[in-house]
């Protein structure tokens, strides 16, 4: 069975409809200057357009990643330069060269194709029309330089808009770990100040989770991504502080696939799912219930959920704005755009309660 081709990029197609329309353009306007024929300067400027353009091309990358090497990363012009753009101060020399390079080197190529002993346009030799001809070919060129320019300024404002959406994104992960450490930790040292005096080893199972958390939380602080097996691990220790705070109230289920441990996600991002659950599902029941923590892979997709059997939905939008909700619906769309989700919905069983659903591209750790 033959293998189906694959699809060209669309900026091929781009260049493509720039190149033909610059040429037949070109070709009207000397044939309406200089009245010859349409189809023989036809030949002469898809020659002339073609090397032109691809000197204007490939003279914008070469001196733009020149100029970048000898560019630090922390001058505001090393965006520019990113995205191959070195400014006009290079690129108007440079399509002037283009220019007189193509329109020779493209006049050339159509007398040997067409059998012509002089140059198109007249007389070669004819300084006065050559340039004039010239003049009239840099008007083209300039138009195919502004599109460039243009495309690359969109996408460095592109660029520039990713850039502060990311950085806000991690601005509200810095925010959302100040506000998750202080309201876990004074619970939790309030309830091991009473347990050291009645029950010293629970207080020391539950002063090694504590620090098992907070190791955890320092080293995800800092890394840009971390196994899935990490992120589990660090949700047990806070769930164990947690069944330790309300006892057999709260009942935990982790389910972590083998083959999905490896996994690259963004750190502390079910820590929100897991908290919301507990202080807005569970606490406010006098029973208490189970929190379900797990991960499935659905084709190109790692789905993670958090369920809770405790008031359910509609009991926890009383409460006000559930906790760090809207900051992991913000990561996902800032990370992986349309691809990251997180949906709420009430959990169909006969527990009712409460399901978060997160999905993500699925990424396998480099080290594996």
């Amino acid at each position: 069975m033959p293998r189906s081709a694959l699809p060209l990029p669309p900026s091929f197609w781009r260049a493509l409809q720039i190149y033909m329309l610059t040429t037949v353009g070109c070709a009207l306007l000397y044939s309406v200057l200089y009245r010859e024929s349409f189809a023989q300067d036809l030949v002469y400027a898809a020659f002339v357009v073609a090397i032109t353009q691809s000197l204007i091309v490939s003279g914008r990358y070469f001196i733009a990643q020149l100029l970048a090497q000898r560019s630090p990363q922390r001058e505001p012009g090393h965006l520019r330069l990113a995205q191959n753009w070195p400014g006009w101060r290079w690129m108007l020399p440079w399509m002037i060269v283009s220019v007189v390079i193509g329109y020779f080197v493209g006049v050339r190529i159509g007398d040997l194709l067409l059998g012509v002993r002089y140059m198109p346009i007249t007389i070669a030799h004819d300084a006065r029309m050559v340039t004039m001809s010239l003049s009239v070919a840099l008007v083209p060129a300039g138009f195919l330089t502004y599109v460039f320019y243009a495309r690359n300024r969109m996408a460095e404002i592109e660029l520039r808009a990713e850039t502060a959406q990311r950085t806000a994104a991690e601005s509200q992960l810095k925010l959302l770990e100040s506000q998750l450490e202080p309201h876990m930790l004074f619970n939790t040292l309030a309830n091991l100040r009473v347990l050291i005096g009645h029950d010293p080893q629970r207080a020391q199972g539950m002063l090694d989770h504590l620090i098992a958390f907070l190791r955890a939380t320092l080293a995800a602080s800092r890394a840009g991504s971390q196994p899935l097996s990490t992120e589990f691990a660090r949700i047990a220790d806070y769930l164990a502080l947690m069944q330790i705070r309300m006892g057999p109230r709260l009942k935990i289920q982790l389910e972590l696939p083998d083959e999905l441990a490896s996994c690259e996600v963004p750190p502390l991002l079910l820590q929100p799912l897991v908290e919301n659950a507990i202080r807005h599902g569970l606490e406010p029941k006098v029973s208490g219930g189970r929190v379900v923590v797990s991960a499935q892979r659905e084709a190109a997709q790692l789905v993670l959920t958090v369920r809770d059997t405790g008031v359910g939905l509609d009991a926890e939008a009383q409460h006000g704005a559930r906790f760090g909700l809207q900051q992991v619906r913000e990561r996902l769309a800032t990370l992986y755009g349309e691809a990251g989700t997180l949906a709420l919905r009430p959990a169909l069983n006969d527990e009712d309660g409460t399901l978060a659903v997160v999905t993500l591209p699925y990424s396998r750790s480099h080290a594996q």
